[in-house]
């Protein structure tokens, strides 16, 4: 009786076999880069000379400018803003003045926490590019940004706004149009209070039409998404921008 040989047995795996973990692995690769909406950068003026950077996502005609916290800057948004495209939406999340590469501007003015200028300068540009709506996401700074510029826009320009956390200092009778408040039921400020009691004071006063969402958990602002709550505020941010 012939002993098989173990080489003829077990033949060494085809080139094709060698090939298709590597051709697997790019196929993915091209797949995840159509599917996700590519970024642009651009830069725009305000009105006070400084240039604001920012990052824009998508082609639609309704908008979203992104605004982000104290400890963030635009590309903190990715995740949201890809979120944002493919519900239907563009998504420009812009670098706060001194944050990002946004450092370009008087040094009389003051660049240590944003601007609502900055925010009306982000929504008039995309205006100027052909949009039909700009809603306005603010967290944080971002959310104080968002919460001064919809006091001073033009009617019209902002549509809607969602305050993630915001310092609710301003008078709550501005507050014109579409607003939605989001905030953690114990997420606690520099004085270790909740910034709920506030935020609900301010939302009480705050003109209709308006909302308020209490989130379970301590997280702030954009820290929320990286918690177990990071869904449910992704599905309300997108519930309330896409109601008619």
């Amino acid at each position: 009786m012939r002993t098989p040989d173990p080489q003829k047995s077990n033949p060494p795996p085809s080139q094709y076999t060698t090939l298709m973990p590597l051709f697997r692995a790019l196929l993915a690769a091209l797949i995840f880069a159509v599917l996700t909406p590519a970024q642009n950068p651009v830069s725009f003026p305000t009105s006070d000379n400084w240039t604001i950077h920012a990052d824009l996502y998508g082609t639609s005609n309704r908008c979203v400018v992104l605004a982000h916290g104290g400890r963030f800057e635009k590309g903190s948004w990715a995740k949201q803003a890809h979120t944002l495209v493919n519900a239907g939406f563009c998504a420009l999340a812009i670098d706060l003045r001194g944050f990002g590469l946004s450092k370009e501007g008087p040094s009389a003015a003051d660049s240590n926490f944003g601007s609502p200028l900055d925010v009306l300068a982000a929504v008039r540009y995309l205006h100027a590019h052909g949009a039909k709506t700009v809603s306005v996401v603010g967290a944080s700074m971002g959310g104080d940004a968002a919460e001064g510029a919809l006091a001073e826009a033009k009617p019209g320009e902002i549509d809607r706004v969602v305050l993630l956390a915001h310092g609710a200092y301003g008078p709550p009778e501005k507050l014109k149009g579409r607003k939605l408040f989001i905030v953690s039921r114990n997420d606690r400020g520099s004085d270790d209070q909740p910034r709920l009691t506030q935020i609900r004071a301010q939302y009480e006063k705050a003109p209709n039409p308006k909302e308020l969402v209490i989130l379970e958990g301590s997280a702030h602002a954009q820290f929320i998404f990286e918690t177990d709550q990071g869904e449910r505020l992704m599905r309300e941010i997108l519930r309330f921008l896409s109601e008619p």
